[in-house]
């Protein structure tokens, strides 16, 4: 085997275990030193050079960053997520051809949708979407995805938080965690707006909690500007603090004005 391709595929072992027994310090380093390696191998992209040892080495970068991908989900960096992820995505589309397909291919994939609906990136939701085979699109992790986006587009917040339950991948529970927060933040902002008050059990039902304590925590952290008294959430407190913008009414007549004797001057 060639010395570069052997020193990665150690190197690349040494990481695995560290990823197995949970030490993600230590991946991330190694991470770092693969991601410099794999520079040295003129097959990989962006020249695709067709070397030797291209397949080998094509397979093993791409498995290196599937690897990374991971990873940061598992530290819980979306920016990383980002990176390595766009870095991943030519294994799969530009040397797709040239390479067996890989069994973490559509879990990654739908991976990435999902942390698109996180974001409230609906845009690239869609673009991401558009890019994928007839294949791709009946695979279960993309379904997932797809349905959490229709569920959310519809306002059906119960269906995205019992969707958890469902995920098609462990590593899908981070951003569905996530989409979790933005659902019942969503609802929070809609309740204070409409209601003066509700009883607790109403509020635990609305914002989705399986118990009036998990529901006093998420106030606690999430709305401390709430008060919890006497069996009811007031939201009073937090409308009075929210600003008040007041309408310059005075400003907008004039400008009025001003323009309709600039539009007499023109006539």
């Amino acid at each position: 085997m060639d010395p570069q391709l052997t020193e990665v595929s150690q190197l690349f072992e040494r990481f695995k275990a560290a990823f197995i027994r949970n030490d993600y310090d230590s991946c991330a380093n190694l991470l770092s030193q693969l991601k410099v390696l794999l520079t040295k191998f003129r097959s990989l992209p962006p020249l695709f050079e067709n070397t030797p040892n291209a397949v080998n080495e094509l397979l093993l970068a791409r498995e290196i960053y599937e690897h990374a991908v991971v990873l940061s989900v598992k530290i819980e960096d979306q920016d990383a997520f980002e990176r390595d992820f766009f870095q991943l995505k030519p294994y799969y589309t530009d040397a797709g051809s040239r390479l067996p397909p890989s069994p973490q291919e559509y879990p990654i994939l739908g991976l990435n949708l999902l942390r698109l609906l996180v974001q409230n990136r609906i845009a690239e939701f869609h673009t991401e979407l558009e890019l994928l085979s007839a294949t791709a699109l009946e695979n279960p992790c993309i379904k997932h995805a797809v349905e959490l986006e229709q569920s959310f587009m519809e306002g059906a917040y119960n269906r995205v938080l019992s969707a958890r339950q469902t995920a098609p991948h462990e590593t899908y529970v981070y951003f569905m965690d996530l989409l979790a927060k933005t659902v019942r933040d969503e609802i929070a902002g809609c309740s204070e707006k409409a209601y003066d008050y509700l009883s607790i059990d109403d509020a635990r039902q609305m914002l989705l909690f399986s118990s009036d304590q998990e529901l006093l925590e998420y106030i606690k952290e999430e709305h401390p500007d709430w008060e919890v008294k006497n069996g009811f959430v007031f939201f009073q407190k937090a409308k009075e603090s929210a600003p008040c913008k007041e309408i310059p009414s005075l400003q907008l007549i004039n400008q009025t004005l001003s323009y309709a004797r600039e539009l007499e001057r023109i006539v």
